[in-house]
């Protein structure tokens, strides 16, 4: 018997029965912005290190077999392949709550766990950008490719994982290329553009126009603020633009692939406080343990604005700005919470365009799970079929010498009847074992299959 889920409160999603007979099951073990706040869900994000690190004690888990990490700004979930759900599940329920700094016990009532189905329902749904913050975000399917190989390359995705994640992202294409729910504000980097232009407008003025920004961090996210804001009409673009990384390379790359429209510039990381002090807004998304930028950075920087003050978009996660900041005059902090109003237009827009994607990941949910029921089953069938095979020409060259009369034409009819017959016993077999591949009763015929034929 499989066990029930772990503990009393924590969420669990599935599609499948408790009952089903002990075997591998598949996991998802996450802290999403549904049920999290965003102070949680940035002590438990993990940068490149860390998921080295994390990926390094999953693989050295017995009862896990494979496992992917997928941390990003509004979700850090453990994909795995376990021999044991519920230990699984509870290993890894402790391994995020040291991430957070906190007791399993607490975490667990902010953690969601999935198995078996409905991880790939879950996952498909992730990459197409239905469970973002901003519906139909174009990050998220990049994030789910790199998270798999990354875990590829760590050593901890293997065929299953491999196969849910290829069809994911699949699936996630497939919605972006024949939906319209990628148009308008479906990234944080427009998002944040967005909410910047209307918190200045609240202010009096005229949104980005002619205004000098900065933006820390050239990430993808970072990246994609700049891209953005060189995209703005002519009547909504800032004066200039300044990149502020730690690779300085990375930095001028960005600045050479920007658009031609806004004057964009990289200056040094260390140069922060000095490009911020000349700065009307700034957005920060650097991946980082600590604040980049600090309170009495944007003190002496709200001073020199004079009255319109300093417009600070943190888009970290962790946080890249002091919260002490929001208290300054002069300075105005927004963060991932303030993106939801903007959000909330961008779902009302697009809402058709979901429902047509939801179609989509149903469509590929299925062709998914076909495939893993018959290549599941393919080498069960192949084995039976190898095996039974063997018996059948073994009994015949036993019998060679008794059948010694027949003539060479006749003994290949024989044989040739022979290998009929045993192809018509193994049809309905092979048919069934296809058919029920990856559920409970299939996983019953295999298990009966491998012990009476010694498979």
């Amino acid at each position: 018997m499989r066990p029930r889920p772990h503990g009393s409160t924590a969420q669990v999603a599935s599609s499948t029965s408790w009952e089903a007979d002990a075997a591998l099951s598949v996991v998802v073990v996450g802290i999403e912005h549904q049920q999290a706040p965003l102070e949680l869900l940035e002590r438990v994000t993990m940068g490149d290190a860390e998921l080295a690190k994390t990926l390094g004690t999953l693989r050295s888990w017995d009862n896990v077999q494979e496992a992917v990490v997928l941390s990003t700004c509004l979700r850090t979930e453990v994909y795995a392949v376990v021999d044991r759900f519920h230990e699984a599940v509870d290993e890894i329920l402790s391994l995020l709550a040291t991430q957070a700094q906190m007791r399993a016990e607490e975490l667990q009532t902010r953690t969601t766990v999935r198995f078996d189905d409905d991880v790939a329902a879950h996952l498909f749904s992730v990459a197409a950008g239905l469970e973002s913050a901003v519906l139909g975000e174009s990050e998220v399917l990049g994030q789910v490719r790199r998270a798999w190989e990354r875990a590829r390359d760590e050593g901890g995705s293997g065929p299953v994982l491999a196969e849910l994640f290829r069809y994911a992202v699949q699936a996630g294409k497939r919605v972006r290329s024949e939906t319209g729910i990628a148009r308008g504000t479906t990234s944080f980097s427009h998002a944040a553009i967005e909410l910047a232009e209307d918190r200045r407008r609240q202010d009096g003025l005229d949104g980005l126009t002619g205004a000098d920004v900065v933006v820390v961090g050239a990430g993808e996210l970072g990246g994609g603020v700049v891209q953005a804001l060189g995209k703005l009409p002519r009547g909504r673009r800032p004066a200039s633009v300044v990149v502020a990384n730690r690779s300085p390379d990375r930095a001028r790359e960005l600045v050479a692939a920007a658009p031609p429209a806004v004057a964009v510039n990289a200056v040094p990381f260390d140069a922060i406080g000095t490009a911020v002090a000349g700065a009307d807004v700034v957005f920060t998304a650097v991946e980082a343990s600590g604040h980049v930028l600090q309170a009495d950075v944007l003190a002496g920087a709200a001073r020199r604005a004079g009255g319109a003050g300093v417009l600070v978009v943190d888009l970290g996660m962790p946080r890249n700005v002091d919260p002490a900041a929001s208290s300054l005059d002069g300075i105005t902090l927004l963060d991932m919470d303030d993106l939801r109003s903007v959000v909330a237009r961008a779902i009302d827009e697009r809402q058709v365009e979901a429902r047509r994607a939801a179609d989509i990941v149903s469509e590929e949910l299925v062709r998914y799970r076909t495939a893993s029921r018959e290549r599941g089953a393919a080498p069960v069938v192949g084995a039976l079929r190898a095996r039974l095979e063997e018996l059948r020409a073994r009994e015949l060259e036993r019998h060679r010498t008794e059948l010694a009369e027949l003539d060479p034409e006749t003994w290949e009819k024989v044989d040739a009847v022979t290998r009929a017959v045993l192809a018509k016993v193994l049809h309905e077999p092979s048919v069934v074992l296809r058919e029920t591949s990856g559920t409970s009763r299939g996983e019953r015929l295999v298990e009966a299959l491998r012990a009476l034929f010694d498979l």
